[in-house]
């Protein structure tokens, strides 16, 4: 293990690489570039093992065995499943339903965000979408780590809390084998520990939603994580109005007159779940319920560049 005295002779270390479907740079401190990629390494190893439990991209991954099973039968899963789910369900709760895994229901040919989109789908269309968005439909037994969708047709996906639970698991691990300090990147949701090899806290752009590469604004963080939903990264223009790829799963519509949303946790999994709720709640709602957890940060920029913050938000 890499002592904290040693640190003053370390430098940051990253490696960038292509997983869960998003770019993820790990940065690990320390005073041997090999014993920093040997545990960088690892650490990609268990997001790679984390990706193949949620993915829905390979069939034979747990989500999709509950989903191909929907309205069927109930699915046994490993007990890192059932509890990313279960507290995926308490999440949901908290938030009226703005955050629901069971998502996934939305019929994606609708819903593809690319030039072929002109139009929007009527309200009733979009309303039938939605009819089996439903938390309250995933059941849970305890005793049998069984998972069921109570109705066909069904789906789960953890594209809302699967980067922030990858990215605090590799922190985890990075910290269980002696890495004293570092930041695990999943393409904008990220976790950080420890401090720079100077000593100073790690820095941290929020991004401009209309220049994604540009930071409005910075934040001094050590041991906390920060995460981004924006409008920036998927949209489409329908007569002259810009729509984000973040959709109501009360109304099936998408989402309107927020550009972004930044999540300040000390938990990455946590503030990449908290992140699109607040988008489809709205800034009064949003931010009225941000307020009342403790813990939790929150920074808003609507559609004409107006900042709100949650009340223990100070930016520089």
């Amino acid at each position: 293990m890499q002592k904290d005295s040693e640190l003053q002779l370390a430098k940051a270390f990253k490696l960038t690489e292509r997983l869960m479907g998003n770019t993820f740079e790990l940065t690990v401190v320390a005073n041997s570039e090999k014993w920093a990629m040997q545990k960088i390494r690892l650490a990609i190893d268990e997001i790679k093992r984390i990706e193949n439990l949620f993915t829905t991209f390979n069939e034979n991954s747990q989500t999709n065995q509950i989903n191909s099973q929907a309205g069927i039968a109930a699915v046994k899963v490993d007990p890192e499943v059932y509890q990313l789910i279960e507290r995926s369900i308490r999440i949901s709760a908290i938030t009226d339903g703005a955050f629901d895994l069971t998502y996934g229901s939305i019929d994606r040919k609708l819903w593809n965000f690319d030039s072929t989109m002109t139009r929007l789908p009527d309200i009733e269309t979009a309303r039938s979408m939605v009819r089996l968005i439903n938390y309250k439909n995933i059941i849970l037994d305890p005793l049998n780590n069984t998972v069921m969708l109570k109705e066909r047709g069904m789906r789960i996906g953890f594209g809302g809390i699967g980067k922030g639970y990858a990215a605090e698991m590799a922190k985890s691990l990075l910290k269980k084998e002696g890495v004293c300090a570092g930041i695990v990147n999943a393409s904008g949701d990220l976790t950080t520990w420890g401090t720079q090899p100077n000593g100073e806290p790690w820095t941290i752009g929020i991004v401009d939603p209309d220049h994604k590469n540009t930071p409005f604004s910075y934040l001094n963080v050590t041991d906390m994580a920060v995460a981004t939903s924006g409008n920036y990264e998927k949209f489409v223009n329908i007569g002259g109005k810009k729509y984000s790829h973040t959709i109501n799963p009360k109304t099936g519509l998408p989402v309107t007159g927020i550009k972004s949303v930044t999540i300040i946790s000390p938990n990455a999994e946590i503030a990449d779940a908290m992140a699109t709720p607040v988008t489809v709640m709205g800034i009064s709602a949003g931010l009225d319920m941000i307020n009342q957890i403790n813990y939790l940060g929150c920074i808003i920029v609507d559609d004409n560049n107006k900042i709100y913050t949650s009340k223990n938000i100070n930016l520089k």
